[in-house]
């Protein structure tokens, strides 16, 4: 039953007001002192008087609109006061203005279009608050949906990864520690956020193509013929195909289709040049002559990083981007040996657990591992 708060000091008028609003079915609450009625919460709309002794109308409304402020505001005036009651209302103070004496129908009006006002702003007010419940709801439910994505995809791509490794056993653990010398060298120039995730994505799985790529070719001890380097330098592009299909990995396919192109020019597959050459696979040929300098080779041990950084401060403005090649010069040695500390541990790991595997470490592992 929806609560009407009525004030007046005349009791007569109050008794009135009281017996007409219960007839059409409201609990009422009657008050004859307005300092009083000033301390009630809890109704739906409020009928006053305008001219009471300590408070009158107007300034009993603005207390009770501190402290009960959903509340719809009606006041009662005589003729003589209503340019004064008129100014309450432009002011916003109350929903709407009665004369004294009223009229019957025109009071039940009022308290009746009064009440379905407050009905209409509760239930817009709760609608809302369901509506943003449902929404915060939707936001969480496809943030999981993402994330689980995401995993899967990732999963799915470390796989392929661990695939392409176990074909080819010189490039082991080489695609994790290039992506993240790539994502630490895309922090130094200012990427952040999700370029940073598209960077490391990219860098990761720059050679995913080589799964395309015959054994034939992939695993030949010696050096290949005019006519495998033309198949083998398709690697990029059936890489950009396997990944471009898939929204999650589309800016990541960029760069490996792009991993093998130049700064001048004289890469490949499309022969770009400069700034043409997307930012993720410029970052990726500095981190990948890097970690190919200093990482051990069957025909070769790893050299030390110093031989890496003069590499790359001698190939910049041909090979690398300049500017790139100057950030990387800026980072200091111990981030690079942190990061191949990191990698290293990783793998350790990953080796420990296939130890107590029924079927044991896979043998490309077993011998990258030393066992």
């Amino acid at each position: 039953m929806d609560r009407i708060l009525v004030v007046d000091d005349d009791v007569l008028i109050l008794a009135a007001l009281s017996r007409i609003l219960e007839t059409e079915g409201y609990d009422v609450v009657t008050h004859s002192d307005p300092a009083l009625a000033a301390r009630e919460v809890g109704f739906s709309v409020v009928l006053t008087d305008f001219m009471m002794p300590y408070l009158n109308g107007i300034e009993l409304l603005g207390v009770l609109r501190e402290t009960n402020p959903k509340a719809v505001r009606l006041m009662l005036t005589a003729a003589a006061d209503f340019r004064v009651a008129s100014e309450a209302v432009n002011r916003g103070e109350v929903f709407r203005l009665l004369g004294k004496p009223w009229s019957l129908s025109e009071l039940t009006s009022s308290v009746r279009q009064a009440v379905e006002h407050y009905r209409l702003v509760e239930t817009n007010e709760r609608l809302s608050r369901e509506v943003a419940a449902k929404n915060a709801e939707l936001v969480a439910i496809n943030q999981d949906l993402e994330r689980r994505v995401v995993e899967r995809t990732t999963g799915l791509l470390d796989g392929l990864i661990s695939a392409l490794d176990y074909r080819d056993t010189e490039t082991q653990w080489h695609s994790r520690r290039v992506s993240l010398y790539s994502r630490r060298l895309a922090e130094e120039v200012g990427l952040a956020g999700a370029a940073l995730d598209v960077v490391e994505q990219g860098a990761l799985l720059h050679d995913i193509g080589k799964i395309g790529v015959r054994d034939s070719i992939l695993l030949k001890p010696g050096p290949l013929t005019p006519e495998e380097w033309v198949e083998m330098r398709k690697h990029p592009e059936f890489g950009y195909r396997m990944m471009a299909k898939m929204p999650y990995l589309h800016e990541a396919a960029l760069i490996v289709l792009q991993h093998q192109e130049r700064w001048d020019g004289k890469g490949y597959p499309q022969g770009l040049a400069s700034e043409d050459i997307c930012i993720g696979a410029r970052i990726f040929s500095i981190a990948d002559t890097v970690d190919a300098i200093t990482s051990d080779r069957p025909y070769r041990k790893g050299r030390p990083m110093s031989v890496a950084r003069e590499e790359i401060r001698r190939c910049a403005g041909t090979q690398f981007d300049p500017n790139l090649a100057d950030a990387f010069l800026r980072i200091p040695e111990t981030e690079w040996q942190r990061i191949r500390h990191q990698v290293e541990t990783l793998e350790k790991e990953e080796h420990e657990r296939w130890r107590s595997h029924p079927l044991g470490p896979p043998e490309p592992l077993a011998r990258a591992s030393g066992a």
